[in-house]
């Protein structure tokens, strides 16, 4: 299993939305949650990508690409 199989429908979202260089804030708002929650949701996916920063996670999302809420598989 790939790491970013591991990842849950929202902690997806988050990761694409960061691609889109939206902030916390931004992503709370897009998803109708608060800010907290989804640097809640960057930790886990940070954890279960073993990237560091949201940089990385955005080059993650790039290299890997997200179609209809899941992971590229080809």
């Amino acid at each position: 299993m790939q790491p970013c199989e591991r990842l849950t429908v929202k902690e997806v979202q988050v990761a694409t939305l960061v691609w889109k260089g939206m902030t916390n804030r931004e992503i709370g708002e897009a998803l109708g949650t608060t800010e907290q929650v989804v640097k809640n949701y960057l930790r886990n996916t940070f954890d279960k990508l073993g990237v560091w920063s949201r940089l990385e996670l955005a080059m993650y999302v790039a290299s890997h690409g997200v179609r209809n809420g899941r992971w590229r598989s080809d």
